[in-house]
């Protein structure tokens, strides 16, 4: 699988990433050992990059990578985990002392001595424009209990506030056909600072897989039932703040624009990569099939430019009014 370089880190990720939220918590129930077969069969399709949290299941997503790096030591994983959602989002708590508390615990749950990449995990706005929480995330990668540091945002402006400071190698922000906006104003910018980008939420929570309708449920512990409007956290991590039935509408019209020989998910993972600036995306997995399926979108062809036209007027027309201006 193609690999991509974050410049500010020196270190070398796969295209197609895994994130792992689901294997912790909020999508349903994920027993351990399905767990751990979707992270051998991304491993073994030749993904290299998977992102977790501290707050994935308190842990339990950290705790499973962890075992797996013990099972496949030589497997040639970069893990990128986050911090600061296991406590309110109060900036006073985005301290070194708490910084180093909460690193020492990811690396006791991944079993490792220094943390490839640590993440802050969409922290309250003001911590973007602290110097103290960069000058403590510095002190990390000197201590050698982080490689590298970056951030995971909500919004575009957080994007940009990020990518000015010179320590910060990644950010993680929400881009899709049904988000559009990091396009034109932060991939750019990114683009310019060799910042890396991991792009998540890729597939809108399944709304861009072309397989849920208007009647779809989702289980009571799924955000998808219990985060539609934001009530348990940002509206934007649930169906990229689409509301659902125009998402499963958009969603149809979108699979139409498949190519032959390709899922619609494939396609939407297709069109996220071809995005100049883009460094991986992490599409979640809850079998081995849907992981593998994931992986295989990166040997597919580029997406002609009519498609690619195809993709903006959806969203020009069925999306934007809903999510442009928010994030």
């Amino acid at each position: 699988m193609e690999q991509r370089t974050i410049e500010r880190s020196g270190q070398h990720v796969s295209v197609i990433g895994l994130g792992t939220w689901q294997l912790g918590a909020d999508w349903g129930d994920v027993r351990e050992e399905d767990a751990l077969a979707v992270l051998a069969a991304a491993a073994d399709a030749g993904v290299t990059f998977f992102d977790t949290a501290d707050v994935y299941g308190d842990g339990r997503s950290e705790q499973l990578i962890g075992k797996f790096l013990r099972e496949r030591p030589d497997a040639g994983l970069t893990v990128a985990t986050k911090m600061g959602r296991r406590v309110d989002l109060d900036p006073a708590l985005y301290t070194l002392e708490n910084f180093r508390a909460w690193t020492d615990r990811s690396r006791r749950n991944l079993g490792v001595d220094r943390l490839d990449l640590v993440q802050l995990h969409c922290p309250p706005p003001a911590v973007y424009s602290s110097d103290a929480v960069f000058d403590a995330l510095d002190t990390l990668v000197e201590e050698e209990a982080i490689a590298s540091y970056g951030v995971s945002v909500e919004t575009c402006a957080e994007a940009l506030t990020a990518i000015a400071r010179p320590g910060t190698a990644t950010v993680q922000i929400i881009l899709n056909p049904f988000r559009l906006k990091p396009v034109t104003e932060v991939l750019p910018a990114a683009v310019e600072a060799g910042v890396g980008i991991i792009a998540r939420v890729p597939l809108a929570s399944g709304l861009l897989s072309g397989k849920y309708t208007a009647d779809t449920q989702f289980a009571e512990n799924d955000h998808r039932t219990f985060n539609r409007h934001g009530e348990a956290f940002d509206q934007g991590e649930t169906f990229a703040g689409v509301d659902f039935a125009t998402g499963v509408e958009a969603a149809q019209e979108f699979s139409a624009l498949v190519p032959e020989g390709a899922t619609p998910a494939q396609t939407a993972l297709r069109w996220i990569v071809q995005q100049p600036g883009v460094t991986t995306v992490i599409p979640g997995a809850r079998n081995p099939e849907q992981a593998r399926g994931n992986a295989e979108a990166a040997a597919l062809a580029p997406l002609d430019d009519a498609t690619l036209s195809a993709v903006q007027d959806l969203y020009d027309r069925r999306i934007r009014a809903q999510v442009h201006d928010r994030w």
